[in-house]
């Protein structure tokens, strides 16, 4: 029987967490740290040749997770640096400088869009992380060299970019993306409107949060991700605490129609349908999700594929056997791909 690792492998190329104090991100609503890491992989021939250059591939993570997820070890699985560094080895990616964020707020994920609830998260990674990035490092500065990928919120994140700044990025890739959230976010209303409404309604559920700390089950997960979505996808300045619109009563789990529609008209599949201009310049869209998805992201990601393949956008759709967790594998599929786009 092999022996089952206690520490993560050696990296052959380098990590670095250099700070950036950022400005868009100065007084933020939330008092959010503003100085944020910004972790940068660099390859294991990046100190061999000072005039090359590479390009990069951005990585977001889900909802919840930080930057530093992307190094966390976990037994019988390999960091995506880990990966990276095995794929390399066997030929199948090119050498490049990979980039993770950190977004994070405390609701626990911007979704990486700009809001006054929370902040300008979309405009601090394409207008301050990219610069920085850039500025201290080799990247070849041009969206035909540049990728940016994530699970779940991630991939949600990852294809506004594509959709709200495709100067940015060129090649995009979304595992378990959040999408089609007729039929992946509706569905939760009636479950979380007992959550709410146990706690004695959204303002009083956020106060008990802090105070615990953190969820302690009973569906507190699902309730401050909805916070965290709403905060992003219907910002209410003038409403109380947490200034966030829900797309449900409370008390009766019942849709409010003029909230839903404000949600609906950030998710990927609406914003395709909409606009016959979404994505048009990307070099490639990579989608999957597990055919067991908990939140039927498969039924999304099959959705979008059919919107992209009607536009004639350059994509590829997957389905594989699984659920919404435990999918890293799924980057030996996409990583080769993805940095394939963007090789000089």
């Amino acid at each position: 029987m092999p022996t089952v690792p206690t520490v993560p492998a050696p990296l052959r190329g380098k990590i670095e967490l250099p700070l950036l104090a950022s400005r868009l991100l100065a007084q933020n609503p939330l008092d959010d740290p503003s100085a944020r890491e910004v972790l940068v992989y660099l390859p294991p021939g990046y100190d061999a040749d000072a005039g090359r250059r590479y390009p990069l591939l951005m990585l977001l993570p889900a909802y919840a997770a930080s930057h530093r997820s992307f190094t966390s070890w976990r037994i019988w699985e390999e960091t995506i640096f880990e990966r990276y560094e095995r794929l390399l080895a066997a030929g199948a990616v090119p050498e490049a400088i990979l980039v993770a964020p950190d977004a994070m707020t405390r609701w626990g994920g911007s979704q990486f869009l700009d809001s006054p609830a929370t902040g300008p998260y979309q405009r601090y990674l394409v207008e301050e992380v990219l610069p920085f990035v850039d500025a201290r490092y080799r990247t070849i500065p041009e969206r035909a060299h540049r990728a940016v990928a994530g699970h779940s919120s991630g991939g949600f994140g990852a294809l506004r970019l594509g959709l709200d700044r495709p100067e940015a990025f060129s090649v995009y890739g979304a595992h378990a993306a959040d999408c089609a959230f007729e039929v992946s976010v509706r569905p939760m209303f009636t479950a979380l409107a007992i959550t709410f409404g146990l706690a004695g309604g959204p303002e009083a559920f956020v106060r008990r949060f802090e105070e615990r700390g953190g969820p302690r089950g009973g569906g507190d997960f699902e309730a401050i991700m909805t916070i965290a979505c709403a905060a992003a996808y219907a910002p209410a300045l003038d409403a109380p605490w947490p200034h966030a619109a829900l797309p449900f009563d409370v008390a009766t789990g019942l849709p409010r129609e003029e909230t839903w529609a404000r949600w609906t008209a950030h998710d990927p599949l609406v914003r395709v349908e909409r606009d016959p201009r979404a994505l048009a310049d990307a070099k490639l869209v990579f989608l999957d999700a597990g055919d067991r998805d908990e939140h039927g992201l498969a039924l999304g990601a099959r959705l979008l594929a059919a919107a992209l393949a009607a536009r004639g956008v350059p994509h590829v759709h997957e389905e594989f056997e699984g659920t919404h967790r435990n999918t890293s594998f799924r980057w030996d599929r996409s990583l080769p791909l993805l940095l394939e786009a963007i090789r000089p």
